[in-house]
């Protein structure tokens, strides 16, 4: 079965190469974050808040072409989570024929923003995604090491990043004072 659910937020950083999107449930407490690149990250939120460009960016062009063939993106699921990858179909109607199309969650969702276009999670994902919480202390504390190992590296890269002179000179002054 799959669950409706909707984006909730889009954490975009400048500084590093992994951005977050937050689905939730619609009818429901469940939530979960889908790691993303920056390129998807910016292509969301600018097909969320109707950012137009004079020339058609990728999605857009995704979305004509669907259009000009006759189609409809009618539903974008997520339908599976493999080795810490999450999986996406798009569901494209064209007459009485439904075409289904292997996607990543981002692109899906980067195409669908501007369309309106329903959000469904598998159960099945939902399920994984609670089992792969850890349910003692010692699998709490080791989540906690690894998330601690993972910010300790990106301030590295942080201030690595803020040590280079050629960063330094392509970023605003508004942007190190917003960091």
């Amino acid at each position: 079965m799959d669950i409706p659910v909707e984006l909730t937020r889009i954490l975009i950083t400048e500084l590093g190469e992994q951005q977050v999107i937050f689905l939730k449930e619609k009818q429901g407490p469940r939530q979960f974050p889908i790691l993303i690149g920056i390129q998807e990250a910016i292509a969301i939120d600018h097909r969320l808040k109707g950012v137009k460009f004079p020339r058609p960016m990728t999605h857009d062009l995704l979305a004509g072409v669907i259009q000009s063939m006759g189609g409809r993106l009618e539903k974008i699921v997520i339908t599976d989570l493999r080795e810490h990858t999450f999986y996406a179909t798009l569901h494209i109607r064209r007459g009485v024929e439904m075409i289904e199309v292997d996607s990543r969650p981002s692109d899906a969702i980067a195409l669908g923003a501007a369309l309106d276009t329903p959000l469904y999670v598998a159960e099945h994902v939902f399920d994984t995604i609670i089992n792969a919480e850890p349910t003692t202390k010692e699998e709490r504390l080791n989540l906690l090491r690894q998330r601690k190992e993972m910010l300790a590296e990106q301030i590295e890269t942080f201030e690595m990043m803020l040590c280079d002179p050629d960063f330094l000179a392509a970023t605003s002054e508004i942007t190190l004072e917003e960091h």
